[in-house]
């Protein structure tokens, strides 16, 4: 079978304000490493042979149709606005419309310098890309809302950073590119007929029924509420939501220093450039509230009375609060066996959640194991569980199934970051095994796989991961 991609490009027929065309850079010796044949799939992507798609993904040869570019946008980093960013080391590829009728980006990361590059060399390493690839996957797997990774490409060469590193590309497909900060630029600059048109294909491509900015401005709101209440759900931290890594389709992106948490903490933080804990796990509901107020802003920039919208973007920015607290106490219901709705609800899933963190309970296992009937295995003190137990145990005998309920919203497996660390260091020895081994039991992490079982097993002492790092 040849190898094709059904490219349909809509973003590179835009205004070229938006972008820069270029190729992405070619790369010394690529070497297919992973693919992803359940997406290629849903991507109508016909394979082919492992040297041919590892040219294609590589950057070395572009396939018919494609119509490379890097995406312009800015972005508040940390809080504080940087007034142009870019991809600095992504191509995107083009779009394919999906056997399911969702159009999407293919985009390579890691594919070379760009106008947009800064100091950087426009590289990716082996780590981060695979890390990537494990995350990702897991994270659709857990059924929250992400992009997703098609394929890794080893290129041959060796990426500095404090050291020399194997060099490696990452197919990363999403459902667009387009971010706050995509907005952001354009209203900053006081560029308003940009602004319109960025605006209408964001409504075209991803929300054909709302009306207007204020329309898209709700939308995009509401696709964030569903996505922090899932982050929360699985313990997930994102470790840098900066406004050029929100989203305007709802989806996670850019796994730099994330991590899962073991031991439940609200104020965890892993990344190693989050020295405040701006982006803490418990700070994640304020942050996208805050993302928003900033996109907001954007849109309101293009409004022929802007005085006149502030009060509707307002009330759409506000409501967010509400919003969150409404899905993470769904989120955290379902998690405690909970599927109808009661006034206690929410003091018996904080009182679990409190007793959790004195109790350095592991997130994962801990609520896993309230449908195994083993939780309280999983604190230093199980007394603190005993006396939460009675009162949830009275509230689960109004329920028809509440372990049907558990099993469903609590996995057994998650990315560890011990594994994930373990796995890099292998994956760079040469040694590929764990890479393979976690994809394929993290597609179904739900599921009790009994051989597997020591990759759902919290870290040794020794094997804590404190700081997860940025992927530049």
């Amino acid at each position: 079978m040849t190898f094709s991609i059904p490219f349909d490009n809509t973003f590179a027929q835009l205004d070229p304000l938006f972008y820069t065309k270029l190729a992405p850079e070619p790369v010394d010796a690529p070497k297919l490493r992973a693919f992803n044949r359940d997406l290629a799939h849903l991507l109508n992507i016909s394979e082919g042979d492992s040297a041919e798609m590892a040219q294609a993904f590589g950057g070395n040869q572009l396939p018919t149709g494609a119509d490379p570019l890097a995406q312009l946008y800015s972005g508040h980093q940390f809080g504080t606005y940087n007034p142009q960013l870019g991809d600095g080391r992504a191509i995107l590829m083009g779009e394919v419309v999906g056997t399911d009728g969702i159009r999407r980006d293919i985009q390579l990361k890691g594919s070379g310098r760009t106008p947009y590059s800064r100091q950087g060399d426009g590289r990716a390493w082996l780590g981060p890309v695979l890390r990537e690839y494990v995350v990702s996957e897991a994270m659709h797997a857990l059924g929250v809302p992400t992009t997703r990774a098609l394929a890794v490409v080893e290129t041959g060469e060796t990426v500095w950073r404090e050291r020399g590193f194997p060099g490696a590309v990452l197919t990363r497909v999403a459902q667009s590119h387009l971010r706050v900060g995509s907005f952001q630029i354009f209203a900053v600059r006081g560029e308003t007929e940009a602004l319109k048109s960025l605006t209408q294909y964001a409504i075209d491509r991803h929300y054909p029924d709302a009306q207007g900015p204020m329309g898209l401005l709700k939308a995009v709101r509401d696709r964030q509420v569903a996505l922090i209440a899932a982050w929360m759900g699985v313990g997930f931290i994102h470790g840098v939501m900066n406004t050029d890594n929100c989203t305007i389709s709802g989806e996670t992106i850019d796994y730099g220093p994330c991590a899962f948490m073991d031991e439940f903490h609200p104020n965890q933080v892993f990344s190693s450039i989050d020295r405040m804990g701006r982006y803490a796990y418990g700070n994640q509901p304020q942050i996208i509230v805050w993302n928003l107020a900033q996109l907001a802003t954007a849109l309101l920039q293009q409004m022929d009375a802007p005085e006149d919208a502030v009060e509707e973007a307002t009330e759409i920015v506000h409501a967010m609060p509400d919003l969150l607290h409404a899905a993470w106490r769904e989120t955290f219901r379902a998690k405690i066996g909970l599927a109808t709705k009661e006034d206690g609800d929410e003091a018996l899933i904080t009182s679990l959640l409190d007793r959790m963190a004195q109790g350095q309970a592991d997130f994962t296992n801990s609520f896993r194991a309230l449908s195994d009937g083993a939780a309280r295995d999983q604190f230093t003190d199980p007394e603190a569980f005993d006396t939460w137990e009675m009162d949830w145990r009275a509230r689960l005998a109004r329920e028809e199934d509440p372990d049907a309920t558990m099993r469903a919203a609590n996995p057994v497996f998650i990315p560890r970051n011990h594994r994930v660390e373990e796995m890099i260091a292998a994956a760079v020895a040469g040694d590929f095994s764990l890479f393979e081994r976690m994809n394929r039991v993290l597609a179904t992490p739900y599921d009790r796989q009994d051989a597997d079982m020591d990759l759902a097993r919290p870290p040794a002492d020794s094997e804590v991961v404190n700081a997860t790092f940025c992927g530049t």
